[in-house]
């Protein structure tokens, strides 16, 4: 299995996490994971109704990864004319935010973080046959 199969399999357990576990086979879990938080939502919005979330991200990978989860739950991302391009804003409900949608998120960026550090020590290693600790503090 290579490095990025491994990434994508864990990245599918944590949503899995999120989406409460299943009984049946990984692929078939993974597929209803999406379904179980969609339908989780939709009850949370009859009693939490939907309010206007501004989320203000570092980097442009938070920034896809945000957008990816908004859009795979049914929530449709935008931002306002003159907004950074760092802004996401959404209508959603603060308890599916609270419960669902930013714990699993924290999670996916933490896991996707690490990959990329990982990955950015080893080619900047390679490349440039560097020594990519951090700079000493004075």
């Amino acid at each position: 299995m290579t490095e990025e199969e491994r990434l994508i399999e864990k990245l599918r357990r944590i949503e899995a996490l999120f989406a409460r576990p299943g009984t049946e086979g990984e692929r078939i879990a993974a597929e209803r994971a999406r379904d179980r938080i969609r339908a989780r939502l939709q009850e949370v919005e009859k009693v939490d109704p939907a309010v206007e979330y501004r989320f203000s991200l570092a980097d442009e990978w938070s920034r896809r990864l945000l957008i990816a989860l908004l859009r795979r739950y049914g929530l449709a991302p935008y931002r306002r004319h003159g907004q950074r391009r760092t802004t996401v804003m959404a209508r959603v409900s603060s308890r599916f935010v609270d419960e669902t949608l930013w714990p699993e998120f924290q999670a996916l960026q933490t896991t996707l973080q690490n990959y990329f550090d990982d990955f950015t020590s080893r080619i900047v290693a390679q490349v440039l046959n560097a020594d990519t600790r951090d700079a000493e503090e004075r």
